[in-house]
């Protein structure tokens, strides 16, 4: 798939200089309820969060759980976000969410500041496109990496890297680390450039279990085993006739 990239990135580059992303607005206030009372507000429908960062005193704060379901589903944890407080734009990243161990929704996320001439260094999802031409053929679809560690600016993360699987043509078909496709000048990807991201396998056949063919055992049919008692009745049977044998004579 390596032959492909280029022309791809040079197209993803042209679209880029026409595009200017604009970060999402969040706004948050200062949280004076701590510890376990922060149960009182999930009931309000409020989020507990923390921003935190260089040349910055953590600040505990509160979000609406609304808005922070629309956002953060949307960026992740490499989408860039400006959060309103106190009359203050700072560029965050989310770190750490929580979530309730039963009901699985979301109890507490971090929001770390960032300075945005600073690279940093963020997980980044991979997002699976398009549908291969073997995987329809029958072949199975192999997911390696969901994710991947990738440098860059703040502005220059992206949310996420797509890979069209169109490309897995044939059972031979894999896609590595260097395929990927994102703006190389501005993102370095971390992970070792032949890392297998997705592959194409055949189907495992499950072989039906062997049964060991045992020693023939002969059992005679039940009507002609018979019974001690059964037995016993004979035994007379016979006596008696023996004797009437002899008393004819």
């Amino acid at each position: 798939m390596t032959s492909e990239v280029a022309p791809m990135l040079e197209r993803a580059k042209a679209l880029d200089k026409h595009m200017t992303k604009t970060n999402p607005q969040l706004s948050a206030a200062v949280r004076t309820i701590t510890g376990k009372k922060v149960k009182q507000l999930r009931k309000q429908g409020l989020i507990p969060s923390t921003v935190y960062g260089q040349e910055m005193t953590p600040v505990s704060v509160q979000i609406v759980d609304k808005d922070l379901h629309g956002i953060f589903d949307h960026v992740g944890e490499s989408g860039l976000v400006d959060l309103m407080l106190e009359g203050k734009k700072l560029p965050v990243l989310f770190r750490n969410p929580q979530y309730h161990p039963v009901m699985g929704t979301l109890t507490h996320i971090d929001c770390f500041k960032v300075n945005l001439k600073e690279k940093i260094n963020a997980f980044v999802p991979v997002e699976f496109i398009g549908e291969s031409a073997a995987v329809k053929g029958g072949k199975v679809l192999v997911e390696v990496v969901n994710e991947v560690e990738v440098e860059a600016l703040p502005a220059d993360l992206p949310e996420k890297i797509e890979v069209d699987l169109v490309a897995l043509e044939t059972i031979d078909s894999v896609v590595t680390i260097a395929d990927l496709i994102v703006d190389r000048t501005k993102v370095e990807i971390k992970n070792d450039p032949e890392q297998v991201v997705v592959k194409v396998e055949e189907p495992k056949v499950e072989e039906e279990p062997v049964v060991e063919e045992s020693a023939e055992v002969v059992v005679a049919p039940a009507m002609n085993q018979k019974t001690p008692e059964e037995k016993v009745a004979d035994d007379a049977k016979a006596a008696e006739e023996k004797k009437k044998e002899k008393e004819d004579k």
